[in-house]
């Protein structure tokens, strides 16, 4: 680290002009949350593997600045060259920039790593000690980084209208619309899940998710598409030009960007007006003369491709693919609950098979008995059961469920003081065993053709304590006052994450995470533009029928013990006695289907309302997946649904 650290320095002192830091983040050319191991930068320079940071290498400094998700991982991860600094309690990265580096400092930053928002708003804070951003022209990292992996070269395919649901034809039919309504001639698109549903078009170039390094660029008579043209076999390519996209590879967006700004693009390709779109008729001339805005999304695009536009001739607001991807149509719905239902499937599998390992290997009480595990004198190592063994297992049972293409993100498997770091991911070398008289919290999904997975369940085969069964009962109150919820059309996700944390609150208890993100249709695990959290952005875009969003509270004891829950949640028209102010009402539909833990509550704190769901939740469950599983899986599912009272 420190070697790497030294070599970055140098780079920044010989740089023109020289660097007084410099800023590494997370993030690929895309803005992406998860990134190939060739974009993994941050984590090369740092150390810390954790999906979200940013780096700040100075002269004499290193500092990693993360959320609460990654406190406890980072402060474990890091070496002592770096100084963790707290999202929400420590400065920002720009006010600590601009209060601790001289006047007229220059920080350098890769500019196609960094969204047009942040470029700007550190620009701002910067701009009050005449400090400047400075776009290094190639990347200091990947100089440095010896043993970079190669670029990605996996295949484009083609995602079928029978699990899509909309043609690209339509898709483009829409966009083209609402280009013209807001006086815009092209849009550049750049997040990875958008340029993959607008094309109805998959890959694996990023790992858990099944989206392919690509730009596009639509305007009001073409379509582009800029990837690695060895990913696209002629069948694909004839498949996506039949749709009317050009495909062009992928490092020529640059110049196209360029091109589109001086109203030059479509002149300079051999395509037709009017393909797929909604200009016919000879209306696209008189269109265009009036609308001569670009579309660009400042919270995705880079800030490389931004910097070839014309300021006065930009629209800068949110994509409206965004919005557009996360109201399913009915064939996602139904995908998504297919999805669901053989995830859930897999889950109990699992469950079923973990409790019988836990009795033989550990002398454990088992999921439903309470009492201390009995230490058993195992007769072979193999018979070790560890965080990672465990999670390659439920791995394996949904591998064997129809459309299985892969996990959605690496499996969070948890025991004990592991369970409270938020995003803990396993290590062969260094996961813990498992243990039975510890809690054990694992967040899993998976990626099916016809939908995205994201489960959490918390369990403990031995004897819980109290104070864990309050904790565990008080997240469960939670999760179900919010996806019990009903709520007017208009509200948002941050009005209603307080409902998950009422029940914690009345402890004193809380958790440092959102309650709840979008979910993809075969596509990423995380998807916005919505959420259900107490930041700030979750004021933006309110919840809408046809939107699916997460139910996951939780509690983190620290080196004690983590719980959270969590169910893909479906938004829907709720039938309400009343209509007030003619503005229709919403409400939520489980689509996961998994038992929670009986043993872990405490009944006597249920409302008879919260058992009364609880005992119809269960009973669903059994209904639901009964078809999916053996004689021994029913009967133990049947025993784990069993309805409760206070």
């Amino acid at each position: 680290m420190e070697e790497i650290l030294s070599a970055l320095r140098s780079l920044m002192a010989s740089h023109s002009p020289p660097l007084h830091a410099l800023i590494v983040p997370s993030e690929d050319y895309h803005q992406s949350e998860y990134v190939s191991d060739r974009d993994k930068r941050r984590e090369f320079v740092s150390g810390f593997t954790g999906s979200a940071g940013l780096a700040l290498i100075t002269k004499d400094e290193a500092r990693l600045w993360t959320d609460g998700r990654y406190f406890l991982q980072a402060m474990q991860q890091l070496s002592d060259q770096w100084q963790l600094m707290r999202i929400g309690e420590d400065p920002s990265v720009d006010s600590w920039i601009s209060d601790n580096l001289p006047r007229e400092a220059a920080i350098g930053v890769d500019p196609w790593c960094v969204s047009v928002d942040t470029a700007q708003r550190w620009e701002r804070a910067f701009a009050k000690n005449h400090q400047k951003l400075i776009q290094t022209s190639s990347n200091l990292v990947d100089e440095v980084w010896k043993n970079q992996p190669p670029a990605e070269t996996n295949p484009v395919i083609v995602h079928p209208l029978e699990f899509a649901g909309r043609s690209v034809a339509e898709k483009l039919k829409d966009l083209r619309e609402k280009l013209a309504i807001e006086k815009a001639c092209g849009i550049i698109i750049t997040a990875l899940d958008e340029v993959a549903w607008l094309y109805n078009i998959r890959g694996s170039d990023v790992s858990y998710c099944p989206v392919v390094h690509a730009f596009a660029i639509v305007t009001l008579n073409s379509a582009f598409l800029y990837v690695d043209k060895r990913k696209v076999s002629s069948k694909v390519s004839s498949s996506i030009q039949e749709n009317g996209i050009e495909v062009r590879e992928y490092s020529t967006v640059s110049s196209d960007v360029a091109l589109l700004a001086s109203n030059q693009l479509d002149k300079d390709t051999g395509l037709s007006s009017g393909q797929n779109g909604v200009c016919e008729s000879g209306t696209c001339e008189a269109e265009e003369n009036n609308n001569d805005l670009i579309w660009v999304d400042p919270a995705s695009c880079c800030y490389a491709l931004f910097s070839k536009l014309d300021a006065k001739k930009m629209l800068q607001q949110q994509s409206p693919l965004a919005l557009a991807k996360a109201l399913k149509n009915p064939v996602e719905l139904d995908g998504l609950r297919n999805a669901h239902i053989r995830d859930g499937a897999a889950v109990v599998q699992y469950l079923v098979w973990l409790d019988k390992q836990m009795q033989e290997i550990y002398g454990a009480s088992g999921y439903f008995l309470e009492g201390k595990g009995r230490s058993k004198k195992r007769s072979r190592e193999t018979m070790k059961l560890t965080e990672v063994t465990a999670s390659d297992k439920l791995e394996g049972f949904r591998a064997t469920k129809e459309h299985f293409r892969g996990l959605s993100f690496p499996t969070i498997s948890s025991v004990g003081p592991n369970a409270a770091v938020i995003h803990y991911s396993p290590q062969p070398e260094t996961c813990a065993e498992l243990d039975p008289d510890s809690i054990y919290l694992f967040d899993s999904g998976a990626q099916y053709l016809d939908g995205t997975t994201d489960v959490t369940r918390t369990v403990h085969f031995g004897k819980p304590s109290e104070h864990e069964k309050a904790c565990y009962t008080s997240v469960l109150k939670g999760h179900i006052a919010l996806g019990n919820a009903r709520f007017p059309n208009g509200t948002n996700g941050h009005a209603l994450d307080i409902l998950a944390r009422i029940p914690l609150w009345r402890y004193g208890l809380d958790y440092r995470h959102g309650t709840g993100h979008g979910i993809g249709s075969y596509l990423n695990v995380h998807e916005g533009p919505h959420l259900i959290s107490f930041r700030p952005q979750a004021r933006n875009v309110p919840l809408q029928a046809s939107m699916t969003v997460t139910d996951e509270p939780g509690y983190y004891e620290d080196g004690t013990f983590g719980i959270r829950l969590e169910n893909v949640l479906v938004i829907k028209e709720a039938d309400t006695e009343f209509n007030f102010g003619d503005k229709g009402y919403l409400s939520f539909e489980h689509i996961t289907w998994a038992p929670y833990q009986i043993k872990l509550i405490d009944l006597s704190l249920l409302t008879p309302e919260e058992i009364e769901w609880l005992n119809t939740y269960h009973s669903k469950c059994r209904e639901i997946l009964a078809p999916s599983m053996d004689k021994n899986e029913l009967d133990w599912l049947k025993k784990a649904t069993e309805p409760v009272s206070a």
